[in-house]
This record gives structure tokens, sequence and C-alpha cells, in this order.
């Protein structure tokens, strides 16, 4: 499944892929495969990438195209 949202979020805030790495406690090389769908990315870490986004886990996942949280 495509994460485009995580890739575009990022990029809306200026900030590189090792930075948000460090944020998940992850590498930057995990973090990339996340965002080019090399690697299934773990409910937690999607859990926490909307908590920092204040976004809902279903925008990351394309389910709503509301990005306020629940």
């Amino acid at each position: 499944m495509k994460l485009k949202r995580i890739r575009d979020l990022r990029e809306d805030n200026d900030l590189t892929q090792a930075e948000i790495a460090k944020y998940l406690n992850v590498t930057q090389r995990t973090y990339s495969r996340y965002e080019n769908d090399d690697r299934a990315i773990p409910l937690e870490q999607l859990v926490k990438l909307a908590d920092y986004y204040n976004t809902s886990v279903d925008y990351l996942l394309n389910r709503t195209d509301k990005k306020e949280p629940y």
C-alpha cells in the first residue's frame, strides 16, 4: 500500500527522512523503505506519524481526505 501522504506531509513540513526516522527511532533507510512501499510500516509507527502531523491514521492511509484528527 503506497503511503504517498507520509512523504507529502514530510516535504510540506520541510523535514528530511533522517529527521522523521529519528523521531520514529528507526534508521533513515528503514523510513525510506516505508515511503517507497518497500517495507510495511508498523501500526505503532503510523500512529506516531498521525500524532506528529496532528492528523488521523485514516488520512495517512487515504481512507479520508480530512486532515483533522478525530
